[in-house]
């Protein structure tokens, strides 16, 4: 999508970590080079013969070669065309200026061109509204579907050396916005003897958030935080959810959580911050516990309370089912038609 070097993960480009596999019936490409307009034709080829098209946005690094495709669907098969947000505004490319004006010149012309927009909750649509001056009812909400395609390990705590009885985690990438380093102080005000029997595991990459990096290796309780900085591939992530006992998102900002998403299949209480898409993902959600963004207090309070409580689990909303969000995607599809 970009040039390897401009991603922090690129030594993982073009490597097979998910454990997921399509129906036999579903052909899957990986056809589209940022820089090789043969690859954009091939492409659309395969296109000309969809009943529609799909642009996945995450960054307006895929700008250039949307925009290609947008053009030669409308110079010719005229197919509706669907903007799915992930992103509504990347953070790293709002901190740069020359990237943040390509972005909103390039991104203006591409949301131009599509026929409807899909967002993963009210508070985006919202946004994206105001944002991008996009009329709502050109704007779908369809949520994010369960990662349901884990399986609970036993004895996880034992295959990763964990002693203590209560695990507390944080997955995901470390970027300033996902509020690890609140999470970082909440644990350090735990009571002695909740401490004594938890442990804070914080597993994923490390891109911009050096700071919590920081904070954990000059904690008090630095012992009791075991740090996976790296990537974790698919068939590793069963392993730490079925070790934990609650999953926290200290997040200062978010759309939907990935990362919810696979706790809520495991049954996991959550302690999320009650911002955006996050509080909509998680509001019919039995075992999820809401704070206030930044607020520390709060956080250690929440981790206490899910401590000295029956432990139980909880079951996911039936309406992020996939085959439920496959029918308002047919749904929405049949109307654009």
């Amino acid at each position: 999508m970009l040039p390897k070097r401009f991603f922090p993960g690129w030594k993982r480009v073009s490597k097979n970590l998910a454990n997921l596999k399509f129906d036999e019936k579903v052909e899957a490409y990986e056809i589209l080079d940022w820089y090789n307009p043969f690859t954009w034709m091939k492409a659309f080829k395969l296109i000309r013969d969809c009943d529609a098209v799909i642009l996945e946005w995450w960054t307006s690094s895929v700008a250039h070669m949307h925009l290609i495709l947008e053009l030669l669907n409308r110079f010719s098969t005229k197919i509706p065309v669907v903007i799915e947000f992930h992103e509504v505004v990347d953070p790293f490319e709002n901190s740069i200026l020359p990237i943040m004006l390509y972005s909103k010149v390039m991104g203006k012309i591409v949301r131009k061109l599509a026929n409807h927009y899909v967002v993963h909750s009210k508070a985006d649509k919202e946004l994206v509204s105001r944002v991008y001056g996009i009329p709502i009812d050109k704007i779908s909400v369809i949520p994010h579907g369960i990662y349901d395609h884990y399986t609970k390990i036993e004895k996880a705590k034992n295959k990763l050396g964990i002693k203590e009885g209560f695990v507390i985690l944080f997955f995901g990438l470390l970027r300033p916005y996902k509020g690890v380093k609140y999470l970082v102080k909440a644990f350090e005000r735990l009571p002695d003897d909740v401490i004594k029997n938890s442990r804070l595991l914080i597993v994923g990459e490390t891109w911009e958030d050096k700071e919590s990096v920081k904070l954990i290796a000059k904690s008090r309780h630095s012992d009791k935080i075991t740090v996976i900085n790296r990537y974790v591939p698919d068939n590793e992530v069963s392993l730490y959810f079925s070790a934990s006992d609650v999953v926290v998102l200290p997040y200062t900002r978010a759309s939907q959580s990935g990362v919810a998403h696979i706790a809520m299949s495991f049954g996991l209480p959550i302690v999320a911050s009650y911002v955006g898409g996050l509080k909509e993902s998680l509001s019919k959600y039995r075992g999820a516990i809401f704070v206030k963004p930044k607020d520390v207090d709060a956080l250690t309070r929440a981790i206490i309370d899910i401590y000295r409580s029956k432990r139980k689990m909880f079951y996911y909303p039936s309406e992020l089912k996939w085959d439920k969000i496959a029918k308002r995607w047919i749904k929405l599809l049949e109307q654009l038609k």
